[in-house]
C-alpha cells in the first residue's frame, strides 16, 4: 500500500544532521565563551557511541554554526537516519534499530543550553535519550523550530512547552508520550506544524478542541494516537488555517463530523483504521481537497458523487476495503471531475467489477494506477498506452 502526503515544510525535513561547523582561525567573527561552555558541559552529560561530537573540545577552535553576532541560533543533532516507512521490510527496520544503536546520543540532557538565549532551532531527533522531555525546554524563549522526534522520550508532555510564543514547528511524533491534556497547545499562537504521532492520546480528551480550533495550525499529524470517535463532535468552523491533516493508524468508526467544517483541508489521511458503512457525502464541503487516503478500513457500497464533485483531486486512495462497484462507472466519473489533475488512483483488493474503459487513457496526468485484487474482468483498454506520465500500473 503505497501513501501519499502533502507536507507544507519541505525545507525543514532536509535539515542535516548536525549542522556545526569550524570557525576559521582568521575568522574576526567571536565565539560567546558562556556559549561555547554551556555546549561543553551539554556534551559532557552525553554519551556519544559514534563520537560525533569528537571536535567539541575545550581550548580548540569555536566548533558551532554562529551568526554575524557570535550566537548560536541553530543545534542540529539528529542522527543521521531516516526512518522507514511503517510497513517496510523486517530487514530495513533491523538495519535501521542497529544504525541507531551506534549513532544515537544517549544520556541527560544538560539545562546549560538555557545559556543559549538566541537560540531559535533545536533538533534532538533520531536519538536515544530514555527519558521525560526535559522541563527547561519551555523556557527556551526564542526557539521557532523544536524536533525531538523518535528519540525515545516518555511520560507526559510538559505543559510549560506552551511558553515557547515564538514556536511555528513542534514534532514530537515517534516517542512514548501519554500526556492527560493539549491545553498547552493554545500558547503556542504561531505554531503551524504539530506531530504527536505515536502519543497515546486516550487521556488526552481535549485533543479535537484544541487542535482543530487552532488558529495557526496549517499540519496536523496524529498519526497511531489510539484516537477514537468522539460522543461529543465540536463545530470547528471558527478556524480556516488547517490544510493537512493526518489521522491514519487510529480507532475510528465513522470519520469525525468535524472534519467537514476545515473547508481549507487540502490533505486527509484517515487510512488505517476502522471506518465502516458508506464514504460519506460530506466530502463536498471541502471543495479545494487534493489528497484523500481511506485505504486499510472496511467502507461498503458505491462511492458517493461528493467524491466526483472534487475537481481538484490528485491523489485518491480507497484500497483494501469493501466497495462493491462497476470500475467503469467510477472511472467515468472522475473523468468529468479530475481528468486533468488526478495523478494516483489506487482501489486495489476491494470487490470492483465490471470492464476497464478507453476513457482511463484520457488522464493525461495519471502516474499510478493499482486495480489488483478485484473482480474486473475483460482486455485491457488500448488507451492506457497514452497515458505517457505514468510510471506504476497494476489491473490483475
Amino acid at each position: 500500500m503505497e501513501s501519499v502526503a502533502i507536507t507544507l515544510f519541505p525545507f525543514l525535513l532536509v535539515i542535516v544532521a548536525i549542522c556545526f561547523s569550524f570557525c576559521d582561525a582568521n575568522s574576526n567573527l567571536l565565539c560567546i565563551e558562556s556559549e561555547r561552555n554551556a555546549l561543553l558541559n551539554f556534551k559532557n552529560d552525553l554519551v556519544d557511541p559514534s563520537n560525533r561530537l569528537a571536535s567539541w573540545v575545550e581550548g580548540g577552535d569555536c566548533f558551532f554554526n554562529n551568526n554575524s553576532t557570535g550566537h548560536i541560533n541553530q543545534l542540529h543533532l539528529a542522527a543521521p537516519l531516516s526512518v522507514p516507512h511503517f510497513d517496510a521490510p523486517v530487514t530495513e527496520w533491523e538495519a535501521y534499530h542497529r544504525s541507531k544503536n551506534n549513532s544515537s546520543l544517549r544520556g541527560k540532557i544538560n539545562s546549560s543550553l538555557l545559556e543559549l538565549k538566541h537560540l531559535s532551532s533545536l533538533d534532538l531527533s533520531n536519538n536515544n535519550f530514555r527519558s521525560n522531555i526535559p522541563k527547561f525546554l519551555g523556557r527556551l524563549g526564542s526557539l521557532t523550530y523544536l524536533n525531538l522526534s523518535h528519540a525515545k522520550f516518555q511520560g507526559g508532555i510538559p505543559h510549560n512547552l506552551g511558553n515557547l510564543s515564538k514556536l511555528q514547528y513542534l514534532d514530537l511524533g515517534g516517542n512514548y508520550l501519554k500526556p492527560k491534556s493539549l491545553q498547552w497547545v493554545f500558547g503556542l499562537s504561531f505554531l503551524q506544524y504539530l506531530d504527536l504521532s505515536y502519543a497515546d492520546l486516550r487521556k488526552a480528551t481535549d485533543w479535537l478542541l484544541v487542535t482543530f480550533q487552532h488558529p495557526s495550525l496549517l499540519e496536523l499529524h496524529l498519526s497511531a494516537c489510539s484516537l477514537e470517535d468522539d460522543p461529543s463532535p465540536i463545530n470547528v468552523n471558527s478556524t480556516k488555517s488547517l490544510v493537512v491533516l493526518d489521522l491514519s493508524e487510529n480507532s475510528f468508526s465513522s470519520v469525525p463530523m468535524s472534519i467537514f467544517g476545515l473547508q481549507g483541508l487540502l490533505s486527509i489521511d484517515l487510512s488505517s483504521n476502522s471506518l465502516e458503512g458508506p464514504i460519506p457525502d460530506y466530502f463536498r464541503n471541502i471543495s479545494f481537497l487534493e489528497v484523500l487516503d481511506l485505504s486499510g478500513n472496511s467502507l461498503n457500497s458505491s462511492t458517493p458523487n461528493s467524491l466526483f464533485s472534487l475537481n481538484h483531486l490528485q491523489f485518491l486512495n480507497l484500497s483494501s476495503n469493501e466497495i462493491d462497484q462497476d470500475v467503469s462507472e467510477i472511472l467515468l466519473s472522475l473523468s468529468r471531475c479530475c481528468l486533468d489533475c488526478l495523478e494516483s488512483l489506487d482501489m486495489a483488493h476491494n470487490h470492483l467489477f465490471g470492464h476497464l474503459i478507453d476513457q482511463l487513457g484520457h488522464f493525461k496526468n495519471l502516474a499510478h494506477l493499482s486495480l489488483a485484487g478485484n473482480n474486473i474482468s475483460g482486455p485491457i483498454p488500448l488507451s492506457i498506452g497514452e497515458l505517457s506520465s505514468l510510471k506504476f500500473q497494476k489491473i490483475n
